[in-house]
């Protein structure tokens, strides 16, 4: 009988143990990491809607006109001529301004620079445009022989081109959505009909990158 009070006793025995409580450090991190998960959530919904409504887009330059006005060549190989090109900047933009800076283009002929066409910053209002008139007159170009047959060759058909290589940097602010910079590059060719300086027009419009 003894034993058997002593086994009803052990089995009466209980072991305690104590939870351990969560450190206020822990609920803290914790609480602060669901607020700014909640706040990049709203920022990125609200960001979202801003550019469904604003619809934010791209200035564009293009050249609208141009007229070979000058060009002269003798049978030294030195070609000299004077182009008039007409450059716009678009900013179809509704809600927002366009900034626009670091615009440079060149002009070549058969990889030959000829001029370098450039503009102070400048702003372009929302839904509107500016043309810049520029008026190029190279300098005294010598050809080597194969361009001086390019030259005959495209006075003969009445047809000449001109690179025109460049870009501008654009900068334009959309509401909540901040500053907004894209870089607008040129590359294309201009066609004349040498005989009466017509500009042959073909698209020469800027991509953005």
């Amino acid at each position: 009988m003894t034993g058997q009070g002593q086994g009803q006793g052990q089995s009466k025995k209980l072991i305690g143990h104590s939870r351990r409580s969560t450190h206020p450090l822990v609920w803290c991190v914790a609480i602060l990491c669901t607020i700014i998960s909640i706040a990049v959530i709203i920022v990125g919904i609200v960001i979202f809607i801003g550019y469904l409504v604003i619809h934010p887009r791209v200035p564009v330059i293009s050249v609208v006109n141009a007229n070979l006005d000058t060009i002269l060549y003798d049978h030294a190989g030195i070609m000299e001529t004077q182009i008039t090109i007409v450059v716009r900047l678009k900013n179809g933009n509704e809600k927002a301004h366009s900034s626009v800076s670091e615009t440079k283009f060149r002009l070549l002929f058969d990889g030959l620079p000829i001029a370098i066409l450039r503009a102070d910053p400048f702003d372009v209002r929302k839904n509107s445009s500016i043309d810049f008139n520029y008026v190029v007159q190279s300098n005294p170009i010598p050809l080597d022989p194969e361009q001086q047959e390019i030259v005959s060759w495209a006075l003969k058909q009445d047809h000449i081109s001109f690179d025109l290589k460049g870009s501008a940097r654009t900068r334009w602010r959309v509401g909540i959505l901040g500053s907004v910079r894209f870089w607008c590059h040129l590359n294309c060719m201009l066609h004349f009909h040498p005989s009466n300086g017509t500009w042959i027009p073909s698209r020469c419009s800027s991509k953005a990158k």
